[in-house]
């Protein structure tokens, strides 16, 4: 029987559609449904391209359990965030233990936390002098980034990068790696 997944996006959507079209000839893995709490986002128009539903939610509907509903009434069986900004709550952690997959743009512990998303996180790797960086596939947990650790890849960082060059090494590896990686961690 096919898994369903839910794709949780707040921004362009590039992950979301990369998994979508991973995923479009899967008998074992179904992506049913984009969530997102961004009205600005990308991934609005890439989900009406792609014709996948997609449900806007705010923060109290999310707190509240009614996005844990809607998840259940479509039968979903994992979560994947893609470019996700906020926290998980509780209630959806506890509705899908170990069942909530995120991709970081950095190598975990490093870069991690609240606020460390998209171009801070690059920021921070350049103005840390770091000469690699990478992507990191975790599972979620109640914490910014602290969940189990599935996936890590790198990349080098040189000298003379950019965060804006630092952000498309990355972007290269998370297209690559985060269908694999969830599609072993279903299936697995």
């Amino acid at each position: 029987m096919s898994k369903n997944i839910a794709i949780f996006a707040s921004g362009s959507g590039s992950n979301a559609e990369r998994i979508v079209e991973y995923f479009s000839a899967s008998k074992e893995i179904n992506v049913k449904l984009f969530l997102c709490n961004n009205p600005e986002a990308g991934v609005i128009q890439r989900a009406e391209r792609l014709n996948i539903p997609l449900v806007m939610f705010n923060r109290q509907q999310f707190k509240s359990g009614e996005v844990v509903d809607i998840l259940k009434e479509n039968q979903i069986d994992w979560v994947i965030l893609a470019g996700f900004l906020w926290l998980v709550p509780k209630n959806v952690v506890e509705a899908f233990p170990n069942k909530i997959i995120n991709i970081h743009p950095a190598l975990l512990p490093k870069f991690g936390g609240k606020g460390m998303y998209g171009h801070f996180v690059h920021e921070a790797v350049v103005e840390n002098k770091e000469t690699e960086s990478g992507i990191t596939i975790h599972l979620v947990n109640e914490h910014y980034d602290e969940g189990a650790i599935i996936f890590q890849a790198s990349y080098p960082v040189l000298p003379t990068d950019t965060p804006e060059d630092v952000a498309k090494k990355g972007q290269v590896l998370e297209h690559k790696h985060f269908p694999e990686v969830i599609e072993k961690a279903i299936l697995s």
